[in-house]
């Protein structure tokens, strides 16, 4: 960005904040905190994209799940481009950040009308949002959420028919961590606002303490800011940055949400960020596996030392950042899990059948840190477009892998451990099947460590006074997959890694070993993986000058 993105932060006591989670989860379960307000004179239903039973539909009544990235249009009038890039690497959504004025040059009514026919243009599901309120209590130069509601009353001409195509998230991350109470009762206002002046779009709420809500402000008072939408139509948005940084407090937040129906996405997030460092596989994971939205930040464009938050670099669909991978193609990711809006596909609506339940998953291969499953298929009275292979532990259900076939190999386990494996069959309309008769494996004893060929490119993609950030592709150049692999390399100038992600990396001294993320875990034949690291370097920044791949020599690439 040509301006720095506000730094997410951490609660001033992590102890306080933890104490306040816990108390709110027993609030929860104890009953007021999600209590129905008394119900409003209904309207009548509203038209386009809604909520229904806590979910996102389409006007025809089909389930929608947003994949999408977020477009820092605003500062980046001139990318018009990225919309087509987002659109083929796979997402069905695209955040873009508008500006109303207060801060930002506003966008004009004829800008937001030709970024709604770029979306429309490109099969996206348009979410615009007022970057404006940016932090508001804490940062001085923010807006309110009552002049982000009057931006969007003003663009009323431009908005009217689209509500098929456009949620408008009425402001970003606004509140920072100073008078965070007041983020319910000027939520309420706005959208009150918003459907006074006849705007009967879905709408979209960030939580305050900068998007992140460890307050749990917004949490707790969800129910109630829904129950104040005359159309009950206001999708919730978290921000998962340094706070949501283990699987639990990621799977802790979400499941509150669905488990008392209230519709919620995660807006923003990355891999890493100044604050701490997000699960990014819980968070696509479990997004995944309750069926809920989530928007990754950001195409390309960054500044203010979160750089590394771009997916593309220069915003160059064909060179994907380690982060833009592992978005795109990871597990979990858009090309695996997106689905295109009905609108654009011509869904007509009203498929509510599921498939059948798939036939018994039958192991093929065994290995100490994968299996490969294969099972009948399942049938459905439209078709199926793919399956679900998950693990099951008791009550608790986790996608562990996806595929368009009857097919799937499961990595990134650990040898010589008992799992539990079924598989569901998903169709267009997002109808799940249920579930089918489950198998249980044992992986093999040991580690497969095969030593096979190898190549590795190593660049520097971003360098400042002391610090660094790096790239390497690791490149399997065997005949066979390799898994549970160690890559090892020196430096020669007193470079440090601090994170890496891709991988997980130890470093004594100089000499530098790195092991495998848990979706790196297999490297299949003739395939790569990409690795980004953050590092810090003095005045000279040499290149390693060798690479081993399980104690054998690497080429270049």
């Amino acid at each position: 960005m040509r301006t720095a993105r506000a730094p997410r932060r951490r609660p001033l006591a992590a102890v306080i904040a933890t104490l306040a989670t816990l108390l709110g989860l027993l609030a929860l379960g104890a009953a007021p905190a999600q209590a129905k307000e008394p119900a409003q004179a209904a309207a009548a239903a509203p038209a386009g994209l809604r909520v229904t039973d806590g979910r996102v539909v389409e006007s025809n009544g089909n389930p929608f799940v947003m994949r999408g990235v977020n477009h820092a249009h605003t500062w980046y009038q001139s990318q018009t481009k990225s919309f087509a890039d987002i659109k083929a690497l796979g997402a069905n959504t695209v955040r873009v950040v508008l500006a109303d004025g207060h801060r930002w040059t506003a966008n004009s009514a004829s800008d937001v009308a030709a970024v709604i026919d770029r979306c429309k243009a490109n099969k996206l599901i348009c979410v615009l949002e007022v970057h404006d309120t940016t932090g508001y209590g804490e940062e001085s130069a923010a807006g309110t959420l009552e002049q982000a509601a009057n931006y969007w009353i003003g663009l009323k001409d431009v908005l009217a028919g689209q509500e098929d195509y456009v949620v408008i998230n009425i402001g970003n991350e606004p509140w920072g961590n100073n008078n965070y109470t007041g983020w319910t009762d000027a939520t309420k206002n706005a959208i009150a606002t918003l459907r006074g002046a006849g705007l009967r779009h879905a709408l979209m709420v960030d939580a305050p303490n900068w998007g992140q809500d460890w307050s749990n402000t917004m949490r707790d008072n969800a129910a109630s800011v829904f129950a104040s939408d005359p159309d009950r139509n206001t999708v919730f948005s978290i921000h998962m940055y340094g706070v949501y940084d283990t699987a639990a407090e990621v799977q802790s937040y979400l499941n509150t949400f669905v488990t008392n129906k209230l519709p919620i996405v995660v807006g923003e997030f990355g891999h890493d960020h100044s604050d701490g460092n997000p699960d990014e596989d819980a968070i696509m994971a479990t997004a995944q596996s309750l069926g809920i939205g989530y928007i990754g930040w950001s195409w390309s464009g960054n500044g203010g030392g979160v750089e590394y938050l771009d997916m593309a670099t220069n915003f160059d669909a064909a060179s994907l950042t380690s982060w833009g991978t592992r978005f795109f193609k990871g597990a979990n990711g858009i090309s695996q899990t997106s689905r295109e809006a009905t609108i654009y596909s011509g869904g007509t609506g009203g498929d509510t059948q599921a498939p059948t339940a798939p036939g018994t998953p039958k192991a093929s291969t065994v290995s100490s840190s994968s299996v490969a499953l294969t099972w009948s298929a399942s049938s459905d009275n439209v078709g199926v477009t793919g399956y679900e292979v998950v693990r099951v532990d008791g009550t608790s259900q986790t996608v562990v892998a996806t595929s368009a076939t009857t097919s799937a190999t499961v990595s990134g386990l650990s040898a010589g451990t008992a799992y539990t494996f079924a598989v569901r069959a998903r169709d267009a309309a997002g109808n799940r099947s249920a579930n089918s008769a489950t198998l249980q494996v044992t992986t093999q004893p040991g580690g497969d460590t095969p030593s096979g060929s190898c190549a590795v490119g190593y660049k520097i993609t971003n360098q400042w006074s002391g610090g660094f950030q790096g790239e390497i592709v690791l490149r399997n150049t065997a005949t066979t997959a390799v898994s549970n692999w160690k890559l090892a390399f020196s430096f020669a100038d007193g470079q440090k890694i601090s994170n890496m992600w891709g991988g997980t990396v130890a470093q004594s001294g100089a000499a530098v070993t790195v092991t495998p993320a848990s979706y790196t875990t297999t490297i299949a034949a003739g395939g790569s993986v990409t690795l980004g690291f953050l590092a810090s370097k003095g005045s000279a920044n040499t290149a390693p000058a060798a690479f081993t791949l399980n104690g054998a020599a690497c080429s270049a690439l």
